[in-house]
Formats: structure tokens, C-alpha cells, sequence
């Protein structure tokens, strides 16, 4: 799996190695971090496209990503591609959680699901919920998931 920055410049290392080498510098220069990790994803044809972003905002000061992009082929329902969405999210979340708390770095996974009930994405709203909380990870949807609604989303082709 590629890791690469918003400029397009990959990373060469582990992404967990790169986030803990990414936070010993941020805390160097003063910086307050929260990190939010969310997943999108865009059909096109045949292929499904999803894109993973992990959101450092530094508080007061602006934020950065990265991000990753995959296709697979495989045919999703749109509530089994939301749920999927969450399942990339909370295994990247997985995997840093006990870096972001050794760092005491708060942490929160988005899914790009709608709280509106007219939206059919809603359809997966409670399992996506459940799934999240249950980790013991803070949850958001939209509108407040921007690192899904808006990071990854920018960079799924």
C-alpha cells in the first residue's frame, strides 16, 4: 500500500513509522495535534476506487494528509461500500492507535455517511456507528467528516 502526500510525494517508509516521525517533529515545533482518519470511495464502470486519508491538524495552525489510493473490481451494494469505507478507516486507525496514545493524540474516524435519512448512504449509518464506537473510537459523519467528505474525497480519481 502507497502512501503518499498531498504534492503526490510517496512514502518510502511504513505509514506508522512515517506518523510517529511526522509527530516527534510537529511536537518539536510547538505544534498540538489531532489526528481524524476517513475513507472514500468512487465507482467508475467496473471498478471501485477507494482512497484512505489520515488528517493531522495542528491546533490553531492548519493541518496536512496522507493519503492512499486502491481499485478493486469487486461489486459492492452502496451500504456494503460505506461499511467498507469504515473497515479501511478503522484498520488504519487500528494500527496507529497505540502510537496516537503513547503521543496522548486524539483521535477520530469519519465516514462519509449522510445523518440525513433522505440520503441513501443513511441506510448504513447505525452499523457504520456501531462499528466505529464499538473499536472505541470517536465517530463522525457527515457534515462533520471532512477528513472522508472532503480529504479523501479529493483525492479519489
Amino acid at each position: 500500500m502507497t502512501w503518499r502526500k498531498l504534492d503526490g510525494t510517496e512514502i518510502l517508509i511504513p505509514i506508522r513509522q512515517e506518523v510517529e516521525r511526522t509527530i516527534l517533529k510537529e511536537k518539536a515545533n510547538g505544534s498540538r495535534l489531532k489526528v481524524c482518519i476517513g475513507t472514500d470511495s468512487q465507482v467508475k464502470m467496473n471498478i471501485v476506487e477507494f482512497a484512505t486519508a489520515i488528517v493531522f491538524i495542528r491546533e490553531k495552525s492548519g493541518g496536512f494528509m496522507y493519503f492512499n489510493n486502491f481499485l478493486t473490481k469487486n461489486q459492492f451494494s452502496l451500504k456494503e461500500r460505506m461499511l467498507h469505507e469504515v473497515s479501511k478507516s478503522i484498520e488504519i486507525a487500528y494500527e496507529l492507535c497505540p502510537l496516537l496514545d503513547a503521543h496522548q493524540i486524539e483521535m477520530e474516524v469519519h465516514a462519509d455517511i449522510n445523518t440525513d435519512p433522505q440520503f441513501k448512504s443513511n441506510d448504513s449509518l447505525k452499523e457504520a456507528m456501531g462499528y466505529i464506537i464499538g473499536m472505541g473510537y470517536t465517530f463522525k459523519a457527515k457534515p462533520e467528516a471532512f477528513a472522508s467528505s472532503y480529504c479523501a474525497n479529493k483525492v479519489v480519481q
